[in-house]
């Protein structure tokens, strides 16, 4: 491992590590950019997902890198969430991303809207990659 030092960004692999506000704060003093964060992250969940099945839908790779080089592009990097990749629970509705509510019954059901906090998530700077596996409608108590 590279030796770190305050202005050496962190090698991938670590990328993944760190907190959310290690990360915005990586990102907004360009210390990372949000392709190399947005790419660790979907590394890692090509590498772990198939193990424990925690993303059940996830946009396309090509089209994540191109929000994270627009986000790159931008000159001010506003928004709390700026360039952060999330993933919310399938119980969210996201606009344009499959959302089933963990049930077979919607498996193909895809909104035209977000859900206010998924909106809010947006403005905040927030690059949504997929969906968090839930049980069917939320109920149960493990995901």
């Amino acid at each position: 491992m590279r030796p770190q030092t305050k202005h050496a960004a962190p090698p991938a692999g670590d990328i993944c590590r760190l907190s959310a506000v290690e990360l915005a704060d990586a990102i907004r003093q360009r210390k990372l950019s949000v392709r190399e964060v947005v790419t660790a992250f979907l590394d890692r969940v090509e590498a772990v997902n198939p193990l424990v099945n925690a993303i059940v839908s996830l946009r396309d790779r090509s089209d994540i890198l191109r929000e994270a080089d627009a986000a790159d592009a931008r000159p001010d990097r506003a928004g709390a969430l700026f360039g952060l990749p999330i993933a919310v629970k399938d119980l969210a509705m996201t606009r344009g991303l499959r959302t089933s509510f963990g049930s077979p019954i919607f498996a193909d059901f895809v909104p035209q809207e977000d859900d206010f906090f998924v909106e809010r998530m947006r403005k905040a700077g927030a690059i949504i990659i997929g969906k968090t596996n839930v049980p069917e409608f939320g109920l149960g108590s493990n995901t």
